[in-house]
């Protein structure tokens, strides 16, 4: 298969993928023992500066801001959304080893694609489905390896919040192909609002957390921590791209887009010291092998 016979989603989404799973990473590095909402706070604020910066020296500033009452509404309930769902993922990326809480934080096409069947009628094709059961067995099998390395998915706090991220990431996917498919607000000018309301946001979150409680680590500046901003941007750039593509299925790219893990599980055995890497190897292979039959359904 060539390039120009893949899907027209694919490319952008792996490399999506490619960007995401080297922000979780420096995401990781930035969190080890330091406070979260600073790291996460000043990491958004990188990235959304960054952003703005292109989009005025491109001089498609008016145009990118251009939107109604309503759609600012719309945006900032998605920045609420993910700003919520990021908090907890950060407080357990500093909790849990890297090479399990990529794969947990993965499991959010599952809950993407049941989603997707409710409010949007994605019915996949049959290679389609056998791709996704492939990659959803791949995802339980890690999960089963997390309780073996001790952390209970039942009384582990860090379990639970990366759960409740990971949920939230899911409900913030469907809500991506509402504004962009269904509203048809551009991709550009919903990453501008939804950065910009982000900052905003999470700029109010840490001040509160400061002045009503005293941090429980002291805060450290990383070079990860710009780093993880930088990449989170591109990665939301290509993402936003594929998802205003028409006729995608959100299911399917969001799948794609959590192959990130492929990344931050090799990354976390040999730079983070994680266990067990033959099985979790032969999970990462049937999440691998699922991707390349969606791949193939075009």
């Amino acid at each position: 298969m060539t390039p120009a016979q893949l899907p027209g989603w694919l490319l952008p989404t792996l490399g999506s993928a490619l960007a995401l799973g080297v922000y979780d990473l420096c995401k990781k590095h930035a969190v080890r023992d330091n406070s979260v909402m600073p790291v996460l706070f000043f990491a958004t604020l990188t990235g959304s500066v960054a952003y703005l910066l292109v989009v005025a020296l491109s001089g498609g500033l008016p145009e990118v801001a251009r939107c109604t009452s309503t759609q600012w509404w719309l945006l900032f309930a998605k920045s609420l959304l993910v700003g919520a769902s990021w908090t907890c993922v950060y407080y357990a990326m500093r909790e849990l080893p890297i090479s399990l809480a990529a794969p947990i934080r993965a499991t959010a096409p599952l809950w993407t694609f049941f989603g997707s069947l409710l409010l949007f009628n994605e019915f996949p094709s049959l290679l389609q489905a056998a791709a996704m059961v492939l990659i959803f067995l791949g995802y339980y099998r890690f999960s089963v390896l997390g309780k073996l390395e001790g952390f209970s998915f039942r009384n582990s706090r860090g379990v639970h919040l990366i759960l409740i991220g990971t949920l939230l990431g899911a409900a913030a996917a469907l809500y991506d192909k509402y504004l962009l498919n269904t509203v048809r607000i551009p991709p550009r000018t919903v990453q501008f609002w939804f950065s910009i309301n982000l900052v905003v946001i999470l700029g109010a979150a840490f001040l509160l957390r400061k002045c009503i409680h005293r941090a429980e680590h002291p805060f450290h500046w990383r070079w990860t921590i710009p780093a993880t901003g930088l990449l989170l941007i591109l990665a939301d750039y290509l993402y936003f791209y594929a998802v205003s593509l028409p006729e995608i299925h959100i299911s399917v790219l969001s799948l794609v887009r959590r192959c990130s893990c492929v990344v931050t599980f090799f990354a976390g055995f040999y730079y983070f010291r994680d266990t067990r890497l033959r099985p979790k190897a032969l999970a990462l292979g049937l999440i691998l092998l699922g991707v390349l039959l969606l791949a193939l359904a075009k």
